[in-house]
């Protein structure tokens, strides 16, 4: 029986890992915690299906609430960000992290630090402390396996290869929602609209970020980060099936394909059975009847967002942290009606060229001290960028 914990249960990621796991045979997995956001119905729901050990909400004001859904359950109840942390010490042979945020970070650290396998959906971790991540993970012997779905691909196309003869690598994209609005129409388009995406199902904040193409941004630096692949050898290419998920090109000219459909059980069936394969109920391609697929380069006015990851990745240190920071920060404020669509990536762009000058910021040691500094720098300085914009 393997123990698990799912820290970000009531997201689609975390959703996604439960449902395989109530699909597998009886007494194979055992939950140990579950944490969540808001959504503490769910969460107690799932605590209660899946006789998790404990049940832990980031909010401190939704612990009563929590404590009475779960009463006469037999499943632990804790509250705040401090707890969620703690929950991470728990003994657990798998430990899946798909809180969205920079939230994730400290309890993906704290799970490493025990030597267990981390599956890793909480892409904020690699882009603000890719080499403390990884440094972690290797100082405890733990596993880090990458659950994007992109990564999931490189590191399934890389499986039995030398890493030496890998000349490229390709991310592909959909391109979002907005792939082919005319570019005078973006700074228009409606929060409802961008929370729309053509191919996946995911939640608001990644649909978005789907849109104006911050996911691949900062898929591109978990790519460098996780790989080691130099930021000059990782490409993204437009693929509106969203059928191939990357691909990988080596030495002697030949490119690996990973094909599936769109269904983000595959990566985490992967990462929950590795190193071997196990049935995952996602669908079957057909590609007789899909007939073609299409593949274009990005847009640099549609999608500014790649080359400010590239700016990022330039400077190296916590610009990482900076660069993820203003990203969802300038999320927050599209969200809120403050900015345009458009404006994400301008503001974004201003709050990297004002920090990224304060060298003692980027170039601080990687502790997680200093990434949260660097974090609430670019929270505030966006914040007053929009304050003073006038957008």
């Amino acid at each position: 029986m393997r123990r698990i914990s799912i820290f970000g249960a009531t997201g689609s990621i975390g959703q996604s890992t439960i449902d395989l796991i109530r699909r597998a045979a009886p007494g194979a997995y055992r939950v140990v915690a579950l944490t969540g956001g808001r959504n503490i119905d769910r969460l107690a729901d799932d605590a209660r299906a899946l006789g998790a050990e404990i049940a832990v909400t980031a909010h401190d004001a939704l612990y009563e609430p929590l404590r009475a859904r779960l009463e006469g359950s037999g499943t632990e109840v804790a509250a705040g960000a401090g707890a969620i942390v703690a929950a991470a010490d728990r003994p657990a042979d798998w430990f899946m992290s798909a809180i969205v945020g920079i939230a994730g970070l400290a309890p993906g650290l704290r799970a490493l630090q025990h030597g267990t396998t981390l599956a890793l959906a909480n892409k904020e971790s690699l882009v603000t402390a890719g080499p403390l991540l990884m440094a972690t993970g290797r100082q405890s012997g733990a596993t880090i396996l990458p659950v994007d779905s992109e990564h999931s691909a490189i590191f399934q196309a890389l499986r039995g290869e030398d890493a030496g003869t890998v000349e490229r690598v390709i991310l592909t994209a959909s391109g979002g929602a907005f792939r082919d609005l005319p570019l005078d129409d973006l700074p228009g388009v409606s929060v409802a609209a961008a929370s729309s995406h053509p191919n996946w199902d995911m939640g608001q904040r990644i649909t978005i970020d789907s849109a104006s193409m911050f996911n691949k941004s900062m898929e591109l630096i978990e790519t460098k980060e996780y790989f080691g692949i130099p930021p000059d050898r990782i490409e993204v290419l437009v693929h509106p099936q969203s059928l191939i998920h990357a691909l990988v090109g080596f030495c002697d000219g030949g490119l690996i394909a990973h094909v599936g459909p769109p269904d983000m059980r595959h990566a985490i069936g992967y990462a929950l059975h590795w190193p071997k394969r196990r049935h995952c109920p996602v669908e079957r391609l057909d590609l007789a009847e899909i007939g073609r697929l299409d593949f274009r380069a990005p847009d640099p006015q549609r999608y500014p967002a790649l080359d400010l990851a590239r700016a990022a990745m330039a400077e190296g240190g916590l610009s990482g942290a900076i660069f993820n920071a203003a990203k969802e920060s300038a999320l927050d404020h599209f969200i809120a009606g403050r900015i345009r669509f458009t404006d994400m990536a301008v503001t974004v762009r201003e709050t990297l060229n004002a920090l990224l000058l304060d060298k003692g910021l980027v170039h601080a040691d990687m502790t997680l001290d200093n990434i949260r500094a660097a974090d609430g720098s670019a929270r505030r300085k966006m914040d007053e960028i929009v304050r003073h914009s006038g957008r």
